[in-house]
């Protein structure tokens, strides 16, 4: 028994260690080919978007709570999109500040192809896509966040992939941070490279993305009405409608030159709160397909599924590893259980020698759509210290949470903490 035991928790330790290394170098090779392949090979620059053989109807859905400091911004970017016929949708979702205001003023002042919508009171972030994905005129819907800046020439880098691809439900954009005044600012803008968008690229690699990134992406309407639209009591919406289109054999890709540039918490709390909503609307989805996930047929998103349920035994076996270091402070355990070290030893320089690999790589790939975007590399050293702690907390306390939410409960908007804007 005692050697058994001795071998589980070597196993464990094993696990722990080896988990995240070999996901690094899983992503950094599916990142490389992906920009071979899809990036490099094409050649073009991002202001050199494809000539497209026809240039369908594009409605912007734009859902707002609470943006009077941000949503005139937005509209703006999207009026001056490089692409032929589009209009531009604008939900108020209950805003208690000057929200409403503003949009109607820009409607009735200078701004024909805006339309608004205003709900009486706060009914989520998915409500508000349903009506106005119901209000529009036409079948290829482009969904940016109230304080989010799209790039004058995504749309057309989006539209390529509907155009060229029937089967194409939904089209992820590429998130860049713009909130970079402290050092969680500057950690996040090499985070949304080496890990949101060097996911993503290796995830198309080898099989489904685990989601579309809310604040910028876009869909086919008979897609989404095939599945029923965004469900209303997931706290997640992206997550939730991305696993319901690929799991309904509906294609998602992602454009990394659909840029849109985003607001991002830069304080401890509001990163907490944002990190534990990922992680929660993560869980609550699986725990909704979980069902279907055993069919044959939905095998295409079994990787991403054991990717995400390894990570969250990956959290809990590392809060257990903290709390049996920090009990064998003050009370004598057996030998068997005893962690004597939370520092990092061989190990540990192994995994942060990878983690700088890692980063140096995203910022290489992503180095042609900002410039001077090497310098964040310094900075990234801070990032195991703080976000790999902070994500390890998030999805252990987000399991409960998702466990004990009640189904049928209407998800709604809280304003998030937005950064320090420059």
């Amino acid at each position: 028994m005692e050697e058994f035991l001795t071998s589980l928790v070597g196993g464990i330790l094993d696990f722990e260690f080896y988990y995240p290394l070999f996901m690094a170098y899983l992503w950094m090779v599916g990142a490389l080919y992906y920009f071979a392949h899809w990036e490099l090979a094409a050649g073009r620059r991002i202001d050199q978007p494809p000539k497209l053989e026809t240039y369908p109807g594009v409605t912007f859905l734009v859902p707002c709570h609470n943006e009077g400091e941000n949503v005139e911004e937005t509209i703006e970017y999207l009026l001056n999109q490089d692409y032929p016929e589009f209009e531009v949708i604008a939900i108020d979702d209950g805003s208690e500040d000057d929200t409403g205001g503003i949009l109607d003023r820009l409607a009735e002042e200078n701004y024909p192809r805006l339309r608004v919508i205003h709900l009486a009171s706060n009914q989520g972030k998915a409500m508000a896509l349903r009506m106005g994905a119901m209000a529009s005129n036409h079948e290829f819907l482009v969904c940016i966040d109230g304080d989010a800046l799209l790039d004058r020439y995504a749309t057309t880098w989006i539209m390529q992939h509907f155009v060229n691809g029937p089967r194409v439900g939904a089209v992820t954009g590429n998130p860049r941070v713009r909130t970079r005044s402290t050092l969680l600012g500057k950690i996040q803008v090499g985070e949304f490279s080496a890990i949101i968008g060097m996911i993503k690229r290796a995830q198309r690699i080898y099989g489904r993305v685990f989601t579309v990134s809310g604040v910028v992406s876009a869909f086919r309407k008979s897609a989404l009405h095939n599945v029923g639209y965004w469900n209303l009591d997931m706290i997640t919406e992206d997550i939730d409608i991305s696993w319901n289109l690929q799991l309904n054999r509906w294609d998602i890709r992602f454009e990394p030159n659909a840029l849109c540039w985003i607001l991002m918490p830069e304080t401890l709390r509001g990163l907490w709160r944002q990190r534990l909503r990922w992680a929660q609307g993560g869980m609550e989805v699986f725990l909704k397909y979980l069902p279907d996930i055993r069919n044959w047929r939905k095998r295409r998103m079994w990787m991403v599924i054991l990717e995400f349920l390894t990570s969250v035994v990956w959290a809990y076996l590392m809060v257990a590893m903290i709390l049996l270091y920090i009990i064998g402070l003050f009370v004598e355990l057996p030998p068997i259980l005893r962690v004597p070290t939370l520092l990092p030893a061989w190990s540990g320089v192994v995994l942060g020698i990878t983690c700088m690999m890692q980063f140096a790589v995203a910022l290489l790939i992503d180095s042609r759509f900002e410039r001077g975007i090497g310098k964040v590399y310094y900075w990234m050293i801070w990032y195991p210290v703080v976000y790999w702690v902070l994500n390890v907390f998030t999805a252990v306390v987000a399991a409960p949470r998702a466990l004990k939410k009640r189904r049928g409960t209407r998800a709604t908007w809280v304003s998030p903490d937005r950064g320090l804007r420059p």
